[in-house]
């Protein structure tokens, strides 16, 4: 049978799995997907967090000593999800360690309620380096244009990120330009830039979701023919901006001092069309020097029947530009579907926090009860 996690994984990309739990934790299943399925990182979001407290029963021993203690609610959702941060951390320190530092990491968000707030978010993210105490963490910290100075600045104390919610090239090339300046300035603090990681996480489906209902509405064929091609069009042409960034002479004496890139991260790899191959934004962005963080349905669809076609993202510049230039035509602007995406990707994980906060509250309700 072949072996297609591992044909991904030979041909460069970075396989994560976009997802952690206490149950997934406890039952061994996380070092069975880094054992088995070539999974070598984890990403987490409040969403995630906000399905995986649902279990209550899994946390239902440190929810009842953090009520006993009386914590109000904030301290028990920090308490609860670094806990499990921690323990991934550690599961995927054989990862860290084989790879020099590269992968084996593990991602957890700031409070994304300071998505506007650069010098809380700051705050926060030292606060979880702190708190989780791996060092092969990841914070993450949204490419806002808040967000933007807190990675500069976290990046100069020696704390690697992961940024997300990047839609838009543009804003791309500014977190680009944000992670020159973190290294710029650790190395003036005295960090050793080759201890220092970063990812910069692309979202992907998400795009062709709003694109193709705009164009769903236009209903001409011309509309009909651009179906489902925007996110990879999107994501290649990052691509050709990071290509770009990590050419110049700013990154080459960086890289001199011992830097490492910032990788591009592809994440939202889940179709939400359910006509399009559930494995379309895996096989359409393969290449080497990325991450592809996927959810477990998605990770398993690939091992079960995805196909790799060679570089899919190499020299498709020009016709990713032509199918942005299309859209334009048609009335559909690049700029406003980016920024919808971004606000509503900090309004959904906005909710999804305070879905998180009931949730630990009832559960602390109950225990105190």
């Amino acid at each position: 049978m072949t072996d297609r996690l591992k044909a991904l994984a030979d041909a460069g990309v970075s396989i994560w799995i976009d997802d952690v739990s206490r149950q997934r934790l406890s039952t061994g299943n996380l070092a069975e997907l880094v054992s088995d399925k070539h999974v070598v990182g984890v990403t987490s979001n409040p969403t995630i967090f906000a399905k995986a407290l649902s279990d209550a029963e899994v946390y239902a021993e440190q929810t009842k000593d953090l009520a006993i203690r009386g914590v109000d609610v904030e301290e028990a959702i920090r308490a609860i999800t670094t806990y499990d941060i921690r323990w991934a951390c550690d599961v995927l320190r054989p990862a860290y360690d084989a790879s020099g530092g590269v992968d084996g990491r593990v991602s957890i968000e700031v409070d994304p309620r300071l998505a506007h707030e650069t010098d809380k978010t700051i705050a926060e993210a030292r606060a979880l380096w702190w708190l989780v105490d791996r060092e092969n963490l990841f914070i993450k910290i949204p490419a806002t244009s808040a967000g933007l100075p807190a990675i500069t600045a976290t990046l100069a104390q020696g704390i690697s990120v992961n940024v997300t919610l990047i839609f838009a090239i543009d804003r791309y090339r500014e977190v680009m330009d944000a992670f020159f300046a973190g290294l710029e300035q650790a190395k003036a603090n005295g960090h050793d830039l080759s201890k220092l990681e970063s990812v910069a996480s692309f979202f992907v489906s998400r795009v062709d979701t709003e694109v193709d209902k705009r164009l769903e509405k236009l209903g001409s064929e011309e509309a009909k023919a651009l179906r489902s091609k925007a996110a990879i069009a999107n994501a290649r042409l990052a691509f050709e901006a990071y290509e770009q960034a990590f050419s110049t002479d700013r990154w080459k004496a960086l890289e001199a001092a011992g830097a490492r890139p910032q990788r591009p991260l592809w994440a939202s790899t889940s179709t939400k069309d359910p006509s399009l191959p559930d494995t379309l934004y895996v096989t359409e962005l393969a290449t080497q020097g990325v991450v592809n963080t996927m959810p477990e349905a998605t990770l398993k669809a690939f091992e079960d029947h995805g196909e790799l076609t060679g570089d899919s993202v190499r020299g498709t510049y020009d016709e990713a530009r032509k199918v942005i230039a299309d859209l334009e035509a048609l009335g559909i602007s690049y700029d406003d579907v980016v920024q919808v995406l971004e606000d509503e990707g900090v309004e959904k994980f906005a909710v999804s926090w305070k879905e998180l906060i009931d949730s630990v509250r009832t559960a602390l309700e109950g225990a105190r009860s």
